[in-house]
Formats: C-alpha cells, sequence, structure tokens
C-alpha cells in the first residue's frame, strides 16, 4: 500500500504516519526530517535546503525528488511505504506518478489532514521539546507536570525548533496554500482524495484515518 499524507506543517502529519507505518507495517518517508538530517549533517544537500527551509520556503523540485526516488528503491520499500511531506506541488505529484508508473506501481490513497491556520499557528509557535530525551511539550495545551522539568526523563534543558516562530510559520502557511493545496483538486480528479479533520484530537485523527484505509 502507498500513502501520501497533506496537510500544512503542524497538521500532525508525522505523529499520525507513525500510527499508520505501526498498524499498517508500512516505512514512514519523511522527506522533512531527511532534509533536517542533511542539513545537521552539512551535506550538499543541506546546504541548498537550509537557505529555503530558514526562509520557511519549499527546497527546489530537484532536491526533494533526488531524495525520493532513490529511497523507495531500497528494500524495506518493497511492500509499500507512506510518505509524508511530498509530494508539495503538483509538479512534484506529477513526478511521483511517474516514478511509480515506471516502477509498475500505484498510489492507493491521499489523505489530507484538513486544519485552522489561525489555531495551526498557536499550535506550532508553542511547541518546544526535551533536549535530553526529546518528549514534546506545548506553552498551553501540554506543559510538564512540574514546571519546567520533563516528565519523561527530569531534564531542565527544553528547546524550540529555530522555524517554529510566527513570521516563519505564516510565511509557510502562505507557501502551502500557493503550492501545496493545488494537489487537493489534482488527487480529487483521481479519485484517491479523501479528508479527514486535522483539528481534532489526536486519537480521534488516527480513528478516521483507520477508517479511510479499512475500505479501501
Amino acid at each position: 500500500m502507498i500513502i501520501v499524507l497533506l496537510g500544512p506543517p503542524g497538521a500532525g502529519k508525522g505523529t499520525q504516519a507513525a500510527r499508520i507505518m505501526e498498524a499498517q507495517g508500512l516505512v514512514q518517508l519523511s522527506t522533512g526530517d531527511m532534509l533536517r538530517a542533511a542539513v545537521a549533517a552539512g551535506t550538499e544537500v543541506g546546504i541548498k535546503a537550509k537557505e529555503f527551509m530558514a526562509a520557511g520556503k519549499l527546497v527546489t523540485d530537484e532536491i526533494v525528488i533526488g531524495i525520493i526516488a532513490d529511497r523507495i528503491e531500497e528494500d524495506d520499500c518493497r511492500d509499500g511505504f507512506l510518505l509524508d511531506g511530498f509530494p508539495r506541488t503538483v509538479a512534484q505529484a506529477q513526478a511521483l506518478d511517474k516514478l511509480l508508473n515506471d516502477k509498475d506501481r500505484k498510489l492507493d490513497v491521499v489523505i489530507e489532514m484538513k486544519v485552522d491556520d489561525e489555531s495551526l499557528v498557536d499550535r506550532i509557535t508553542g511547541r518546544y521539546i526535551c533536549a535530553e530525551c526529546k518528549q514534546g511539550y506545548h506553552d498551553t495545551n501540554l506543559k510538564p507536570q512540574k514546571a519546567d522539568v520533563c516528565d519523561g526523563c527530569g531534564s531542565t534543558n527544553f528547546t524550540r525548533r529555530a522555524d517554529d516562530n510566527r513570521e516563519t510559520v505564516t510565511a509557510r502557511l502562505a507557501t502551502y496554500h500557493a503550492q501545496t493545496a493545488p494537489l487537493l483538486p489534482f488527487y480529487a480528479a483521481q479519485g484517491v482524495l479523501r479528508t479527514v479533520d486535522g483539528m481534532a484530537d489526536i486519537n480521534a485523527v488516527a480513528v478516521e484515518i483507520n477508517d479511510v484505509l479499512s475500505r479501501l
């Protein structure tokens, strides 16, 4: 089974992708994770991507498609995979269709996680993690039980992603609506688009997604 998750940054695609991966036995391919790893490693592709990511813009199709094309040839993608963060433009979607057609494979479903922009900005700008164990928190929605102390490991060292600020998040949302939202009619025309409420509780979203997958 080949699945694409769509939705603006911070919609919870990564969280739901992990649940789908466990339930369906699929490997999760997150271009965001792969790109951030490349940036951290200072690779050639990472250096190119860093400029775009820091400005809240999409990286070029050449960079993203190159990563995906290589990745789906690996053995763990043989029985299917879940794409989180790709495609982000119609051009990338067309490139994905070509990749899959060339390999005699097909996209089974595209799941859109629909969210409210302003609520999403508050969700993203308020999140932070424990620098030691990586447990996630939020300024209003998920505070540690003891102020400034991680519930998981007791650390007092917390960190936020540099791009989780209102200006960058707003720019990323504008980019999403301008470049990625057109994927919705593109995939609707193919009959593979399904929509779930991305603003619902995490477990409720998972139930909706499982229902979609069970109907395939």
